[in-house]
């Protein structure tokens, strides 16, 4: 099979989070499509929200990239989505170096990793805030971090004033880092968050015009020309790729609305292209899942938020309960607690879920749970036999106050450490507290 060819582009990413890289991500997505360009998103990590925002400013689906998750082939497949487009823009997560501390069997996870493998130069979002030439010593930290990583420039975020940029330009000057824009601080430009980051793509209530004001600004503060040209001296090739991972069943009732859609975008590209019908249901919606299904997934997402009118969906849980009783049925996190017996809210009100496993979670006594996840089944689960190592990520708040059934897994973090959080398997149900990404196969 043919390596892949990947076209020119770059890496949005920062110092640390919370600095505006969505924001200059966004803007470039729609600023570049407006000119005429097929750009083609990426987000590299684990991140089930940034990846719709993505599609909606660049008319293309956006895809995960994670160094840590993935083999070479599968990496080399989801970066072979750029076919055809004609520059790409990536988002960095996290800080561009912030990855695990021990390297796993694919790398480590950092934003500079997916750079550094498809030959995209980084552009790094400085938050200027509270210092001036102070800025340059950090800029100048992260290009000489990692002397292989292409680095493009710098953006200047939150300048205050016409004097403040002035003064970190001429801290970049000295160390010859080009400036490639400098935005004003501005506090209406602030996408909406929650407990888990951003507020999904379909709750925002405006997000066209929110998005068409990043492109308009980026246009005003950042030299357009000058990224594009940086990004079209650069593309790569990646070893040959494999394939998109395989689905677990031919008829697959997929949950889709504001309490479940944290699902990966090549995980259902790869089903679909596999020849796997999804058809979506909305339990929000008290929609039952197709009765001809072979399988019921219940991806994350914000079940705690809508408790209330999940316990009260009685069509729902009526046909996901009489599904059970033949057909597997699996759910991730949200989807996880959503078949339990019981789910309290932040309140502490009890909510009665689908009853499918003794699973009991409480927001109201608050836990965070947060990294990579390395799995090996002791039960197997739809699409994978048990002895199968998955790869995956745990990102929620939520704290198990019962979990009677038998495990699923054996599950490990990034270090090796055993994690508590072992999924469940019970008849023909299944769960895990993390989103799958991919077999390790």
């Amino acid at each position: 099979m043919n390596a892949v060819e990947l076209p020119p582009g770059l890496l949005v990413s920062a110092p640390a989070s919370g600095t505006g890289k969505t924001t200059v991500a966004l803007g470039l997505l729609r600023a570049f499509r407006d000119d005429g360009l097929a750009v083609q998103p990426f987000k590299s990590g684990p991140d089930y929200i940034d990846p719709a925002f993505h599609e909606a400013a660049a008319g293309r689906r956006s895809f995960n990239l994670d160094s840590w998750a993935m083999h070479e082939s599968l990496f080399a497949t989801i970066a072979g989505e750029a076919s055809g487009a004609d520059i790409v823009v990536a988002e960095g997560s996290m800080g561009l170096f912030d990855g695990v501390a021990g390297r796993g069997a694919f790398g480590f996870g950092s934003s500079a990793e997916t750079a550094r493998r498809a030959g995209w130069p980084v552009l790094l979002v400085v938050d200027v805030g509270g210092q001036a030439q102070s800025s340059a010593a950090t800029a100048l930290g992260f290009r000489t971090y990692d002397p292989e990583l292409l680095f493009a420039g710098v953006v200047l975020n939150r300048v205050a004033s016409p004097r403040h940029e002035r003064l970190a330009r001429l801290g970049m000057d000295r160390v010859g880092i080009p400036v490639l824009g400098v935005l004003p601080r501005r506090g209406d430009l602030q996408l909406p968050e929650r407990h888990l980051g951003l507020i999904q793509a379909v709750e925002h209530p405006d997000l066209e015009r929110a998005i068409s004001d990043y492109a308009a600004f980026l246009r005003e503060h950042v030299n357009l020309d000058a990224i594009r040209e940086i990004a079209s001296s650069t593309g790569t090739s990646l070893p040959a790729p494999g394939v998109l991972p395989n689905p677990p069943a031919q008829r697959i009732a997929l949950a889709r609305d504001a309490a479940f859609s944290f699902a990966y975008p090549h995980l259902l590209e790869g089903w679909r292209r596999a020849g796997a019908e999804i058809l979506p249901f909305s339990p929000l919606a008290d929609s039952a899942p197709d009765a001809s299904a072979d399988l019921v997934w219940l991806p994350g997402g914000y079940p705690e938020l809508h408790a209330g009118r999940l316990a009260a969906a009685s069509r729902f849980m009526d046909g996901l309960r009489r599904h059970a009783a033949t057909r597997p049925v699996h759910g991730e996190c949200g989807g996880y607690m959503v078949l339990g017996e019981a789910l309290v809210d932040k309140d502490g009100n009890r909510h009665r879920m689908a009853g499918l496993l003794g699973l009991v979670t409480s927001y109201e006594q608050r836990k965070f749970h947060l990294g990579y996840r390395r799995a090996i089944l002791v039960a197997g689960m739809p699409g994978f036999e048990a002895g199968c190592a998955l790869r995956g990520h745990e990102f929620h708040y939520s704290t198990i106050l019962e979990q009677p059934d038998a495990p699923l897994a054996e599950v490990f973090d990034a270090d090796g450490k055993n994690v508590p959080e072992t999924g469940s398997a019970c008849d023909h149900v299944t769960g895990t507290f993390f989103h799958l990404i991919a077999g390790e196969a």
